[in-house]
């Protein structure tokens, strides 16, 4: 499934063989632009997730064996989500990610920062999880709007910071 915001265009697969999901998307930032936008709590807040979200960051310690949650609030609705980051280095984030409304269902991101120069960096996310199942309801829950809008609005954060 491919979508588009702007200039660059968001690939989101289902693996075959394995429960996992990857995306894959590129932006008109650094490595280690993007590394700041998904680290430093203020940027993430700004960016993550769709239109019309209001987040408010609970935790956010973005090192190896630091944990994060955050709240996204609309329209009277919240959805809270957290987890803890395994590594983080320069150029990659591995971290689990929870929805507070699906506890069992944790995913395990790999987030990879490539650096194709001239001012381009390509972020390649995986999420694995326990089952084809799972995969399957996070590809059907309309990820991929949360994805297209959140990283539309982190294209215009990048061109401000």
């Amino acid at each position: 499934m491919s979508t588009t915001t702007g200039r660059y265009q968001a690939t989101i697969e289902a693996d075959p063989t394995v429960p996992v999901i990857r995306i894959t998307r590129d932006f008109d930032a650094t490595p280690a632009q993007l590394l700041r936008a998904h680290t430093d709590p203020e940027l993430f807040a700004r960016w993550v997730g769709p239109e019309g979200m209001d987040n408010e960051i609970r935790e956010w310690d973005p090192t190896s064996g630091g944990r994060w949650s955050y709240v996204a609030r609309r329209d009277g609705e919240e959805y809270g989500f957290h987890g803890c980051f395994h590594e983080v280095s320069d150029t990659r984030i591995v971290q689990t990610f929870t929805f507070d409304g699906w506890p069992d269902g944790v995913s395990l991101e790999t987030l990879t920062f490539e650096d194709l120069h001239d001012g381009r960096t390509r972020l390649h996310a995986q999420s694995l999880v326990d089952s084809f199942e799972a995969r399957d309801q996070w590809l059907a829950s309309g990820m991929e709007t949360g994805i297209d809008q959140g990283y539309a609005k982190l294209d215009t954060l990048l061109q401000s910071t």
